[in-house]
């Protein structure tokens, strides 16, 4: 089993107008409400893969019972530690010129017993777990260290994957990781320095093997993607499709990497199959994962170099 931990989710409202006008009335073109959270997507990317999957996280009693709904729908097992309050809600305006205007909003507090809740629920499914991954930012009241708890929260042999950035994605090397997945920005806001070339972006990944991860896999957009564990370096360049939408590529990436481990995949497999998810995924509008058909037709078209 997989299981994927969402300390903070979230509902992205993306609204399309015909011109967003401050101070004015504006009327909506289209409107579309994703559940999400970047532990979610995961889960739902792993289920679309056939896996087994159970997620688990924080939710809260207002709003988010959909949630539960979109799971059960994707045959995705769950149980969340409930919280009193709303699932944050975060608004993308989209207008004609394609301009887009955010708001993104705050989540309610966690206080210090629901994540000791969390924790121990965490540690009774270890024992069953072949892999854990946990993705995203933390809800209010929590500190950067949680990550830490959370993936010691397991035995040692259960495979830890992190998919964060900043101080969480530092606390979460503290237990040992096998895999984490940055794009180019996280990893340069993490280390707090530009990364422009290929020997510095390939330096920065060293800094994060050096303080406990295995392999670093390092979503550079378009582009494709970079893995590496420090003796072997790959470049996988994605393909050409139509983007219809960006909402989950890297979580569908995450997803699609942790299905290839769990497999036994070598460093180019994991590589592969990340970024074939991460692409398939933008080809689908009004989703936030891929389809296991346009997964696999990416696929079988990627190639491979060592950098």
């Amino acid at each position: 089993m997989i299981l994927t931990v969402c300390p903070s989710p979230c509902i992205d409202v993306n609204i399309e107008v015909d011109t967003l006008n401050v101070g004015m009335s504006n009327k909506i073109i289209s409107k579309k409400a994703f559940y999400t959270g970047k532990a979610i997507n995961i889960a739902v990317g792993l289920a679309r893969l056939n896996a087994r999957v159970y997620a688990t996280g924080f939710m809260y009693e207002e709003n988010g019972a959909q949630f539960e709904h979109e799971l059960h729908r994707e045959g995705v097992s769950y149980k969340f530690v409930w919280n009193k309050g709303r699932v944050r809600e975060n608004y993308k305006f989209i207008d004609r010129k394609s301009m887009l205007t955010e708001v993104n909003d705050v989540s309610t507090e966690i206080s210090a017993d629901k994540q000791e809740e969390l924790l121990n629920y965490i540690k009774s499914l270890g024992e069953h777990c072949e892999a854990i991954v946990v993705a995203g930012s933390l809800a209010k009241g929590m500190s950067a260290d949680f990550y830490h708890k959370v993936l010691s929260a397991v035995p040692q042999s259960v495979i830890k994957i992190a998919d964060t950035e900043g101080e969480r994605l530092l606390q979460a090397l503290k237990s040992g990781v096998r895999l984490v997945k940055p794009n180019i920005e996280e990893l340069e806001r993490t280390l707090n320095c530009k990364l422009t070339t290929k020997d510095d972006i390939l330096r920065g990944c060293k800094v994060i093997l050096n303080k406990g991860a295995e392999c670093v896999l390092l979503s550079l957009g378009k582009k494709g993607a970079i893995i590496t564990d420090g003796n072997k370096n790959y470049h996988c360049k994605s393909v050409n499709v139509a983007m219809n939408s960006t909402v989950g590529a890297g979580d569908a990436m995450v997803a699609a990497a942790t299905d290839a481990i769990l497999k036994g995949g070598s460093l180019e497999d994991v590589l592969r199959c990340g970024v074939a998810g991460g692409t398939a995924a933008v080809t689908l509008p009004d989703s936030i994962s891929f389809t296991k058909e346009k997964y696999e037709e990416i696929l079988s078209s990627l190639t491979v170099k060592e950098i």
